[in-house]
């Protein structure tokens, strides 16, 4: 019988990429883990691992038997799941990967809410964007993930992972209280504030422009969307900015645009009936 620490090491590699990064992620040394990868290799009798750079990756068999570990894996979620439910209390670490408004609102708020009712319940998150969050679940460094798929820019699905949409925000076009304009296409001579080139905001977010027959002049870039309001408000620029967590702000004028994004959560399957991501997710929904 294969033994179960270093298929989980193996699984490990697939999901991290290099010898390094599994090593830090799990306190151990790059050796050991090369060392207990070669162990592996003569108890399976095939090659595991080839070189690849100045790296490795997995063989196709090591890609196959890995399959095979995610399926023990998520056995062994509902088996921990299963004792978690016997339990009269709900106990144990939540860890959330969230976007930055989410963070500021509705994560914050879930906790409130399972402050009474689980007191042995401990919540703990880090702003993460979606392409980082999604591996980072399934590599088991968090157990729930909050995204943001923005209009025409659907998530692409992942095989170990169920999502489902929590709710939808819509987006506001943000401009100084005294500027004139009131539609989108008025804003074609205006600076811009917006995020960074490759994240699906900015894509959304230009595309949004050029719909309404210009390129936007992007003079600042930044993912803090606190900041994209400050600088609206001081009459700097325009903005697209969320709903979530963006109150009436002196300064600012905000024009509904029609679109909006919608947020997502996502588990790993099999940890669906664990108490403790039931009650934060039940949480978060009634937020």
């Amino acid at each position: 019988m294969y033994d179960l620490h270093r298929l989980r090491l193996l699984r490990e590699l697939s999901h991290r990429g290099t010898l390094a990064a599994v090593a830090e992620a799990l306190g151990y040394s790059p050796s050991a883990i090369s060392h207990q990868l070669s162990i592996l290799e003569r108890e399976t009798g095939v090659p595991l691992l080839e070189p690849a750079g100045r790296g490795v990756r997995l063989t196709p068999a090591a890609t196959g038997l890995v399959a095979h570990t995610e399926a023990i894996m998520r056995e062994l979620e509902r088996a921990e799941a299963d004792i978690a439910a016997s339990r009269s209390q709900v106990t144990g670490t939540v860890r959330v990967a969230t976007f930055q408004t989410a963070a500021h609102t509705l994560v914050l708020d879930a906790i409130d809410r399972l402050a009474d009712p689980h007191p042995q319940l401990t919540v703990t998150f880090a702003h993460l964007n979606a392409e980082a969050a999604v591996p980072a679940l399934l590599a088991r460094d968090f157990d729930l993930v909050l995204s943001e798929d923005y209009p025409g820019l659907p998530s692409a699905p992942h095989p170990g992972v169920t999502t489902r949409t929590l709710t939808t925000d819509p987006l506001l076009l943000a401009v100084p209280a005294r500027w004139s304009a009131r539609e989108l296409a008025e804003l074609a001579d205006v600076p811009w504030v917006m995020e960074h080139p490759g994240t699906a905001a900015r894509t959304w977010s230009t595309s949004a422009c050029r719909t309404a027959g210009f390129e936007p002049r992007v003079r600042y870039e930044t993912a803090d969307l606190h900041l994209h309001a400050a600088i609206v408000a001081r009459g700097r620029t325009a903005a697209f900015l969320p709903r979530l967590g963006h109150d009436p702000t002196p300064g600012i004028r905000l024009v509904p645009t029609g679109h909006a994004r919608t947020i997502t959560l996502s588990i790993r399957a099999g940890s669906g009936d664990n108490p403790a991501v039931t009650a934060f997710q039940n949480a978060v929904t009634a937020v």
